[in-house]
């Protein structure tokens, strides 16, 4: 018994969607497709304005630009699954492309968190040491840190899809979730998951701590230098620049750290409430990021205006 129930593998899950709102399945589903499009549309426009405008050719735009792809692959990782959920019943998903879409979406959010921090430490270097900007935060510079992102979250996230196929998966099959999230997926599996358990947690509060904590860290040495600044015009102009970046970290964390704070002790938080801010952390910000930078950052907001207005005369200051 012991020996074939080890090749006793599911083939594949069962995705309920959001538990207790299936009757509302084909509303649900309007929101999510409109921050599909949303994302898509919004970010496509950041990178090609980016690209086009050479004004906008810095190590800043280039963080940005690398955050734009990063969260179109996580919104594509995840909405068209969603939508087959909510709109077509396509409940069923294979057993090896659910643990590829939970790898791709664990991997994208550690890159987003990653570059998010180069994203502060950028602010940092144009504040505290803006005469070094230019010999800091080189191209080859900007290029390493974007790789070194990438390459951070490839191997950190490789070993959860790996300890997972070592587990046997007998006859729980349903997964209570609109994707595939790694707890999700571990609990359902008919041997101790203490490994994997262990694992999950240590990868997302080292994440959480090490890159939270470098991002106060460099806000920390931007409100010292920004307030031994004498002019208050100076004070305001320095701060405006982190605007954008504050905006994209508040959109990025607080449904991450609800999300993650319901898994593990929100005992008595509903299921559905739980698979809804987990659903909004990974549709949310891709689309809300490109609106923030396009608002915020008058270079961007001018340049996008021209491309959708070329008649109208953009103002230089």
């Amino acid at each position: 018994m012991a020996d074939n129930a080890t090749h006793s593998y599911i083939s594949s899950f069962f995705l309920v969607g959001i538990p207790g709102l299936q009757a509302f399945h084909c509303w649900i589903g309007i929101p999510v497709c409109l921050l599909f499009a949303l994302a898509l549309l919004g970010n496509s426009v950041i990178i090609i304005t980016i690209k086009i405008e050479p004004s906008l050719h810095l190590p800043m735009y280039f963080f940005l630009c690398m955050l734009a792809v990063n969260d179109m692959a996580l919104v594509s990782s995840t909405a068209p699954k969603m939508l087959g959920i909510f709109w077509l019943d396509a409940h069923k998903f294979d057993f090896s492309i659910c643990l590829a879409q939970m790898y791709f979406i664990h991997t994208f959010c550690i890159i987003e968190s990653a570059l998010l921090v180069a994203m502060a430490f950028d602010r940092y270097v144009a504040i505290c040491i803006p005469l070094r900007y230019t010999t800091i935060l080189t191209t080859p510079m900007v290029t390493k840190m974007g790789l070194a992102g990438v390459i951070r979250a490839t191997f950190m996230v490789l070993p959860c899809p790996l300890l997972i196929k070592r587990l046997p998966y007998y006859t729980k099959y349903v997964i209570n979730h609109a994707y595939c999230e790694h707890m999700a997926v571990v609990k359902l599996a008919s041997a101790n998951t203490l490994i994997n358990r262990a694992y999950g947690i240590s990868v997302a509060l080292s994440v959480m701590v090490l890159d939270l904590g470098l991002i106060a860290t460099s806000y920390i040495k931007i409100l010292q230098a920004v307030f031994r600044l004498s002019s208050q015009n100076a004070r305001s102009k320095a701060l405006g620049t982190c605007a954008a970046h504050v905006c994209t970290l508040l959109v990025s964390y607080t449904p991450a750290l609800f999300s993650f704070l319901t898994h593990r002790i929100g005992k008595k938080v509903p299921p559905s409430i739980h698979i809804i801010f987990a659903s909004l952390y990974l549709l949310v910000p891709p689309t809300v990021n490109p609106l923030v930078y396009g608002v915020k950052t008058k270079q961007i907001r001018d340049r996008v205006a021209s491309l959708f207005l070329p008649n109208k005369k953009i103002s230089g200051n």
